[in-house]
């Protein structure tokens, strides 16, 4: 899949002159609903035999309209968002630079210069959907808005019981560290990335080895305590048992940190850039009275995460043998 990146005012030569359908959207997560979308947009595409194309933004809007305490935190990168869109069958990714000379256009400035220059013959978005300010900004009104141009597809709002599925209620899922729920919004296990690098090695010391991820302030961490995850170090995944926590049994004021024993791995990989896959929270953090209460701990959770993965493993393979 290709992925264009576009800076305001748009250069149309970036753009290829071929119809296409449009889903748009800033799909951060591309969690279940966003996947309605787009799924939604690919029958139509196929339909008309014609190419998927995206349009999303770098960042939330939220970041030029206001200030966000602490920074934006989003669940997906740009990098990320690709690699989910071309599973779900685009061709093309349009990345628009969110600036605030983009935002000040009116609805109609924007379907005129940005949404029919795309060569749509149907745009399609999530029902909830704006695209600027204003009460003309919204799905409701983007037909009226088209003039004839292109055809709007409004998809219906996925919920899961009375609970939207949304981007907000996944994040703040994850920020409390249930990931059983926010895994259940993504469809997916929830991923992040970040680059290891040098830590106190006192898991070494105690025969738990680690290695210490360093992630993007801009990403989505779980809260505090100790998680089943799996991480992808250059071409192959390794089963592990993440603790994000201070080290409070080894003293007071250390810094937050992400500390992840993998099973079966012996290797340095300092410098590199993981991708780690986070399944559930097994328990909180704990300031344990000694070194071999924690030791006996980590022992018990190392029987926890293994089991936790050999079942899902099991359940992979039975659902892929029906």
């Amino acid at each position: 899949m290709q992925v264009i990146r576009i800076h305001h005012p748009l250069d149309r030569r970036l753009i290829a002159n071929k119809p296409v359908v449009l889903a748009m959207g800033f799909f951060d997560g591309v969690h279940r609903g966003h996947q309605r979308v787009i799924a939604a947009a690919k029958k139509v595409a196929d339909r008309r035999k014609l190419p998927l194309a995206v349009l999303t933004y770098n960042h939330s809007p939220a970041v030029v309209y206001r200030r966000i305490p602490g920074g934006a935190k989003y669940l997906t990168t740009v990098t990320q968002k690709a690699s989910q869109m071309s599973r779900l069958g685009a061709s093309v990714m349009y990345v628009v630079d969110f600036t605030s000379q983009y935002g000040a256009q009116s609805p109609q400035q924007f379907v005129d210069n940005y949404l029919v220059a795309f060569h749509p013959q149907v745009v399609v978005a999530g029902e909830d959907h704006t695209f600027g300010r204003g009460a003309a900004a919204t799905m409701a009104h983007l037909p009226a808005l088209a003039r004839g141009r292109f055809e709007v597809v409004s998809v219906p709002t996925l919920a899961n019981g009375s609970t939207k599925v949304g981007t907000r209620r996944i994040r703040q899922q994850i920020m409390a560290g249930e990931l059983d729920l926010a895994n259940e919004g993504l469809g997916r296990p929830y991923q992040t990335a970040g680059l290891v690098v040098h830590g106190f090695a006192r898991g070494r010391q105690i025969g738990f080895p680690t290695i210490n991820i360093d992630s993007p302030r801009s990403t989505v961490i779980p809260a505090l305590g100790v998680y089943v995850t799996r991480v992808k170090v250059g071409h192959h995944w390794y089963g592990g048992m993440a603790n994000i926590g201070h080290n409070e049994t080894f003293g007071e004021g250390a810094p937050r940190t992400l500390e992840i024993n993998l099973f079966h791995f012996h290797r340095q990989v300092y410098g590199e850039e993981v991708v780690v896959e986070w399944y559930s929270r097994l328990r909180d953090g704990v300031k344990f009275s000694s070194v071999d209460d924690l030791i006996a701990q980590m022992n018990l959770d190392r029987v926890a995460t293994e089991d936790y993965l050999s079942a899902r493993l099991r359940k992979k393979r039975l659902i892929v043998a029906e």
